[in-house]
């Protein structure tokens, strides 16, 4: 991590954690921090244990060794509601009932900040316009989700976590199976809510290109371990990629970004 990367404030931070199914060790002593304010992007090869991560930070599973820490407090403190009231989660293809409509879905976003018997409140319903707003939404909001294409489905799940008003969104492979305009779209959205909205979000990333273009801070994971992390241009090189990918590229600069763009060869 570059010198002006490591004054960042961390919100959320990993410290010698292990994750394991079973018997197999999935991730082994990781210090991960995630910097405030800021979009990080995982990235690296199938198994390299980017979800596992992802997962883990959102408190969904526990490690089999080592602390999360939100805010410098171990999240297992943390209660179920109030990790949902500051962490928003969006989980690889999320199912949701039929014949449900995207306002439906993202007043579900609201159940963390509301008593059992709790009435649906001016907060609530703000709550609710200002993420369908974000997103691009409110004009679907009475569409049933089903009848929805795949990118306009994408982005009525982001809604349902914005309605959370959490400061973290975790996002695991947002973009996978978007054609391009809706890739594009989707990433632009992200940089609208950290720049415009002080979000922090981690996304769990394929496109190497994408995460150098899009992230300000990217962890290289190979075999459930740091590779590497910090800015784009710190991080994304010939000899990381060989060494993370087994790819053999040449590296050049961006020509709209500024960004590293990776030429495999």
């Amino acid at each position: 991590m570059s010198g002006d990367e490591s004054h960042m404030s961390a919100k959320l931070a990993g410290q010698d954690v292990s994750i394991a199914y079973g018997d197999r060790r999935i991730v082994e002593n990781l210090d991960l921090l995630v910097p405030e304010r800021r979009f990080t992007a995982l990235v690296g090869p199938n198994g390299s244990g980017k979800s596992t991560i992802l997962r883990t930070f959102a408190g969904l599973m526990a490690p089999s060794c080592g602390s999360i820490f939100l805010d410098g407090r171990s999240i297992a403190t943390l209660g179920t509601r109030e990790m949902a009231r500051r962490v928003g989660v969006l989980l690889q293809g999320p199912v949701a009932p039929e014949g449900l409509t995207v306002r439906d879905l993202v007043q579900q976003g609201r159940y963390p900040h509301r008593s059992l018997f709790g009435r649906w409140s001016e907060a609530d319903q703000a709550a609710c316009d200002e993420a369908l707003m974000l997103t691009g939404m409110t004009t679907l909001a009475d569409t049933p989700l089903d009848t929805l294409s795949g990118g306009q489905r994408q982005r009525a799940w982001i809604a349902m976590t914005l309605a959370q008003q959490g400061e973290v969104l975790l996002l695991d492979e947002p973009t996978t199976y978007l054609d391009l305009a809706h890739q594009v779209e989707l990433m632009d959205l992200i940089t609208v809510l950290v720049r415009d909205h002080r979000k922090t979000v981690v996304a769990v990333l394929h496109d190497l290109n994408q995460a150098a273009r899009y992230a300000e801070h990217i962890v290289l994971l190979k075999g459930g371990t740091i590779s590497a992390a910090g800015r784009p241009s710190d991080v994304i090189s010939q000899e990381a990629i060989a060494d993370v990918f087994g790819v053999r590229s040449i590296v050049i600069r961006d020509p709209v970004a500024g960004t590293p763009l990776c030429i495999p060869l």
